[in-house]
C-alpha cells in the first residue's frame, strides 16, 4: 500500500500476507458508519484486500480506489465493480472530478512525509460534511523492529545502499495530527494512539514485504535475503511486532 508514486510494491505477496490490515480496516469502517449508498475514496487502496471490505459496506455506492503503486492499482481492479474506479496517484497531488461523501484509509499515511499537504488534499476530495476515517502507523510504531533494521542497515555491506533509510516513515502523534487536520479544514477532529501487537502469519515474508520492503528494493539481489535474515536474527522468536496505530476521525467543515 503506497501513498505516492515513488515506490511500487509486490502486490501479489502483499495480498497474501497483509492479514492484520483486515482487522485494522474493519475498525476504521465501523467508525465511518456508512449507510450503503455513499461515494467513498479509498486513499491508498493497496492490493484490494481492504477495498473488498469497503465495497461490502456500500452495495449501492461507489468506490474510488487510489494508490501510488501501479501494481497495487492493477491488483485492486480484480475486486472492483463496474461502478467503481481505480486511479494511480500520489495522495498529496490527488484531484477528483467530484467530491466524495467519505474518505477511508488504513496503513497508508505513515508513508507520506508531508501530512499538511496530505490532509489538504483529503479535505479537497470531500464534500462539506463529508466524513474522514483513517488509521496508520503512529508514534512508537514497531520501534524495536525499526531500531534493529536501522542498526543492521548501518553495517557493511548494506550501509552504502541504505543511507538515510531511517527517515522514510512519518509516525506522527495524536495532538500534532489533530492540529494539522483542523488547519486543513476539518472539524469534529478526534485522534488517538492505540497499541496493536501483531504476530505475523508468515514472519519472514511479512517482514520482507511489508516492514523491510523499502530496504530490500534498494539492495542488490545477492544481499536481500541476507539482510532480512540479519534483521530477524535480532528479534525474538516467534516474531511479534509492536504496532501502534494512529486512529483519525474528522468531518469536512
Amino acid at each position: 500500500m503506497a501513498g505516492s508514486s515513488t515506490r511500487d510494491w509486490d502486490a501479489t505477496t502483499y495480498q497474501r500476507v497483509a492479514l492484520p490490515h483486515e482487522d485494522w480496516a474493519r475498525a476504521v469502517l465501523d467508525r465511518l458508519g456508512l449507510e450503503g449508498g455513499e461515494t467513498v475514496l479509498d486513499a491508498g487502496c493497496g492490493s484490494g484486500r481492504t477495498t473488498a471490505l469497503l465495497i461490502e459496506r456500500v452495495p449501492n455506492g461507489r468506490v474510488i480506489a487510489v494508490d501510488g503503486s501501479p501494481s497495487m492499482v492493477a491488483k485492486v481492479k480484480e475486486v472492483l465493480r463496474p461502478q467503481d474506479v481505480a486511479v494511480v496517484s500520489d495522495l498529496t497531488k490527488l484531484e477528483l472530478d467530484e467530491p466524495a461523501d467519505a474518505v477511508f484509509s488504513t496503513a497508508v499515511f505513515h508513508w507520506i512525509p508531508d501530512h499538511d499537504a496530505l490532509f489538504a488534499r483529503m479535505r479537497a476530495a470531500l464534500r462539506e460534511g463529508g466524513r474522514f476515517a483513517a488509521q496508520c502507523g503512529g508514534k512508537g510504531n514497531i520501534d524495536a523492529f525499526r531500531r534493529a533494521g536501522e542498526e543492521v542497515a548501518r553495517r557493511a555491506p548494506y550501509a552504502p545502499y541504505l543511507e538515510g533509510i531511517e527517515g522514510l516513515w512519518n509516525y506522527a502523534g495524536a495532538e500534532e495530527t489533530e492540529a494539522r487536520l483542523r488547519a486543513a479544514g476539518f472539524t469534529d477532529v478526534h485522534c488517538a494512539l492505540e497499541p496493536w501487537p501483531v504476530d505475523p502469519p508468515e514472519p519472514e515474508v511479512f517482514a520482507r514485504t511489508i516492514c523491510l520492503g523499502a530496504h530490500v528494493e534498494r539492495l542488490p539481489d545477492d544481499l536481500r535475503d541476507r539482510f532480512v535474515a540479519d534483521v530477524l536474527a535480532a528479534q525474538p522468536s516467534p516474531l511479534r511486532l509492536d504496532y501502534v496505530r494512529l486512529n483519525i476521525s474528522a468531518v469536512a467543515a
